[in-house]
């Protein structure tokens, strides 16, 4: 939920700045964006607190564990979106974000390589970690005036993907994903679009031409996965959903990224049409949420 909102209340802070689009939209949705992990990160809190052996485990289970990483994740995010507000408190956040992240990649990873991994363990959500966490790093930095330090952490977030992608590909080719993983996808989605703005938040000038091709790769993978909208809604409706809105918010902050660097041809003719997409995917998903939790049947 944080990433989704506060990607696109990026997207609205580069519209207000492009096209002049009301800046209370992107101020609003980063708030929110913001408040939302607070509310999230007292509960995770409050897990470790009342239900400690769950937590554990849950550190400990060969898909789950790489959700966690989505906590120092969504606090650079929410830092990125108080920034403007609160710029002690936002550094603060972002220190800690950028630290924890690493500390647990470094972690998880470790845990990974020493093998014995069933391949129904194999899902996208190998990519959060190293891929993920490294990227959001990256525009962090890039964020907060360490770009030098962004490089590093972009470097790192890039190979990582290009090693997993094959990996991760190869248990899509063999083993089918069961219904309640199939969201997952939106991790495989997130990867080169966010390393695309991770990119553009450590670079300077015209946008060169490796992150042009690394968009390609990213507009790729949106096709694909809208192919793939009949196989993926064989699940119910579920918060899990929030999962795509990584990658579907990150695809058009690419975009205007592009054109608020002077890009023109197919990405900025695109990048109208993209962002009109993700906010209807996002409201779309966030609506149904909203139902859910009217009908008590968004938290057990």
């Amino acid at each position: 939920m944080v990433l989704g909102l506060g990607g696109l209340g990026n997207g609205w802070r580069s519209a207000t700045h492009l096209w002049g689009a009301p800046a209370v939209i992107g101020e609003a949705l980063s708030l929110i964006a913001a408040a939302i992990w607070l509310l999230w990160l007292l509960l995770y809190a409050w897990k470790w607190a009342a239900a400690r052996k769950e937590a554990i485990a849950e550190l400990h289970h060969p898909v789950q564990a790489f959700f966690v990483v989505l906590v120092p994740i969504a606090t650079m995010i929410a830092s990125m979106a108080v920034l403007p507000y609160l710029p002690n408190v936002a550094t603060a956040m972002f220190t800690l974000g950028v630290a924890s992240q690493m500390a647990f990649t470094v972690w998880v990873m470790g845990t990974v390589w020493q093998g014995g991994r069933h391949v129904d363990a194999t899902t996208p959500t190998l990519y959060t970690p190293a891929v993920g966490g490294s990227f959001v790093s990256a525009i962090a930095c890039g964020t907060f005036g360490y770009a030098e330090a962004g490089l590093l952490f972009f470097g790192a977030g890039f190979l990582s993907l290009v090693v997993l992608e094959s990996i991760v590909l190869h248990r899509l080719l063999t083993h089918t994903l069961p219904p309640n993983l199939r969201p997952t996808m939106g991790l495989h989605l997130a990867t080169p679009a966010v390393g695309s703005v991770a990119y553009l938040a450590v670079t300077s000038g015209p946008p060169d031409r490796f992150v042009q091709m690394l968009f390609g790769y990213a507009l790729l993978q949106a096709l694909v996965m809208l192919r793939l909208v009949p196989w993926l809604r064989e699940q119910p409706f579920t918060p899990a959903a929030w999962a795509y809105t990584f990658g579907v918010s990150a695809l058009p902050l690419a975009a205007l990224r592009f054109v608020e660097r002077g890009q023109s041809g197919p990405i900025a003719t695109l990048s109208g049409l993209i962002f009109l997409i993700a906010n209807l995917i996002i409201g779309w998903i966030a609506l149904r949420t909203l139902l859910l939790a009217l009908t008590g049947k968004l938290l057990r």
